[in-house]
């Protein structure tokens, strides 16, 4: 088994007013609460753009199963703190639902700035992803390693499409958080990069335009941490479940391990162009695992088994060595199986109306206790 490949998950969620469905800014009532509920902190949880969301992450994981029970944790604590302060934890890629007044930005002078320079696309960031950290030896090596994997990245949008609805209606899209994503100036598939270089001369020109105040605001699906030793990849909206969001992590981690040892030779072979790469990952946003992807190994249309099945193949030996071959193929089976996450919320919508996705996307942990009051 290959050791030292070490990795992380941050889950953004939604908090939901209990009664209407509707987000609702009460992130100071749920970190307040947290305080009560075992296996959190106030402090694990953190704030977002706008005060109906919120993020956790988990620490550094060894294996799939650390992920999984710390993801487990979170969830459930988290979910619990949310009750308390008359609200749910929603864990969908966005809202499904949306009202008046708007939800205000956290109280933060970047996120202020971000709503004075971007008003309409700011009130609408009700969206919610999941970033996967892979440990990277160093800056060369991830840099690398980011252009070799971005081929793949759109069937990992694909995989982990989960916001099907939006104000209230069916989008169209299995990810409409990754069409929302997709108005940022910098979005979608990474450039390709030669190494540590040529990522920072990018990086250094755009911020130059002064059209992106700051690397925060590198939207890619994949890009290198600014904060951690770590590639990051993007691409995925937050996970209906924790099987799910393993299943995606363990996918990750295989990619990351895959590119890093992949030379260039192999990368001449598979180079779609930046066009190519973003009607991938439109496509893939679109129909999910409905219909066709575009195969990145040709660059044409193939259904979405068989796209995910090569990727599977390709990461196979990445996966037997990580220790991860069963659980992750079982979870790619049971997305072709049973559908993503976007498919899941239409069923259950078609089945039984709203209160049945609202169960869906944030289920009840049970009652607490004693409530704490948020004086709405």
């Amino acid at each position: 088994m290959t050791t030292g490949v070490t990795l992380g998950v941050e889950e953004e969620f939604l908090l939901l007013d209990r009664a209407t469905g509707l987000p609702t800014p009460r992130i100071g009532e749920v970190r307040a609460a947290a305080g009560h509920e075992p296996g959190v902190r106030r402090e694990d949880i953190d704030t977002e753009l706008l005060q109906a969301q919120l993020e956790v992450a988990t620490p550094v994981c060894s294996d799939l199963d650390e992920v999984a029970g710390h993801l487990t944790r979170f969830r459930r604590a988290v979910g619990g703190a949310a009750r308390r302060a008359n609200c749910r934890l929603a864990a969908t890629g966005g809202a499904p639902r949306a009202g008046a007044p708007l939800v205000p930005v956290t109280e933060q002078e970047r996120y202020r700035t971000m709503r004075a320079e971007a008003a309409r696309l700011v009130d609408e960031q009700l969206i919610c992803g999941m970033h996967v950290h892979v440990a990277v030896p160093d800056r060369q090596a991830g840099a690398a390693a980011l252009g070799r994997l971005r081929p793949w990245l759109p069937v990992l949008v694909a995989l982990g499409a989960n916001s099907p609805f939006w104000e209230g209606r069916d989008t169209g899209f299995a990810s409409w958080r990754t069409v929302v994503f997709g108005r940022w100036p910098i979005s979608g598939s990474p450039p390709f990069f030669t190494g540590a270089a040529h990522y920072e001369e990018l990086v250094t020109a755009l911020l130059a335009t002064g059209v992106v105040s700051d690397r925060g605001q590198l939207y890619w699906h994949a890009r290198l941490s600014d904060d951690y030793p770590t590639l990051e990849v993007r691409a995925p909206d937050v996970q209906l479940d924790v099987e799910s969001a393993v299943t995606l992590a363990g996918l990750t981690r295989a990619l990351v391990v895959t590119a890093l040892r992949e030379d260039r030779r192999s990368l001449l072979a598979l180079t779609p162009s930046p066009e190519i790469l973003q009607a991938a990952g439109w496509h893939a946003a679109r129909r999910g695992l409905g219909a066709d992807l575009v195969d990145p190994r040709t660059a044409t249309s193939s259904p979405a088994a068989s796209v995910v099945g090569a990727m599977l193949d390709r990461l196979t030996p990445a996966l037997k060595e990580l220790g991860d071959v069963d659980r992750v193929t079982s979870g790619v089976q049971q997305l072709l199986d049973q559908g993503t996450g976007a498919a899941r919320q239409r069923a259950a919508l078609a089945k039984g109306g709203t209160e049945a996705l609202l169960d869906l996307i944030a289920p009840q942990p049970a009652q607490p206790a004693a409530a704490v009051s948020t004086g709405r």
